[in-house]
């Protein structure tokens, strides 16, 4: 029982620190200036892979230079995509932009109240991941197997603390259960002590005064006999 305990700990450890992780880089990263964004089209491969999940940090665009991958947003649909900047028109305030598997150059430009920022980095294929857990089905599975996971976690010990509560309960109900008893004992004792000492003194009274009326007759039909 001991070594089925011990390996159940680990493997509720590893799921809730897995669970932890993946929402620190899913959701965590937010706090610290990310957003996160899943390649869904391979325009920027091998760089950015079909499934990764790239994170994208705000830059002053003034600083981006020609060579620089940009996430901006793409139409008015608020399509966004990530492209590599090959030209800058400071003047019109336009990057042109052009993904690396692609053949030609975007044909609209960027302006730059369009950027989103810079990608900083990627992850391989967290983007299913994150595509999955924030969309339904998979928003309520997560939200499922999350509670599931908490309940299970802390379950064994809850059941561990309620049996000791009932153990202690129980010992403490027997110890009670005997302490009456002792004073039960000590009472019935006293009430038979009571008793003997009653009924000592109620058989000496009535034996005396039985003596005196039976001796004094006696005594005067002597002495008239005489």
């Amino acid at each position: 029982m001991n070594i089925l305990k011990k390996i159940w700990n680990i493997a509720s450890t590893v799921l809730v620190v897995l669970v932890v992780l993946c929402a620190v880089f899913l959701m965590g990263s937010r706090l610290l200036g990310y957003e996160c964004y899943t390649v869904i089209s391979g325009s920027m491969q091998p760089e950015y892979m079909v499934g990764d999940l790239i994170y994208v940090k705000e830059v002053d665009v003034n600083t981006i230079e020609v060579g620089d991958d940009i996430t901006f947003i793409l139409n008015e649909d608020l399509v966004v995509a990530t492209h590599r900047v090959i030209r800058i028109d400071a003047e019109n305030q336009h990057f042109y932009t052009k993904g690396i598997a692609n053949e030609i150059a975007d044909t609209d430009p960027v302006h730059f109240n369009n950027v989103i920022g810079v990608p900083q980095f990627s992850i391989p294929k967290l983007g299913y991941v994150s595509d999955f857990v924030q969309h339904p089905p998979g928003l309520y599975i997560t939200i499922s197997v999350g509670a599931i996971l908490i309940l299970l976690v802390f379950l064994p010990d809850l059941l561990g603390k309620k049996k000791k509560e009932d153990t202690v309960e129980g010992e403490e109900k027997v110890a009670e259960n005997n302490e009456t008893n002792e004073e039960n004992e000590k009472l019935k004792a006293e009430i038979e002590s009571l008793k003997a000492q009653m009924a000592e003194k109620q058989g000496e009274t009535p034996l005396g005064e039985k003596g005196a009326d039976v001796t004094a007759p006696a005594t005067e039909e002597q002495d008239t006999a005489d």
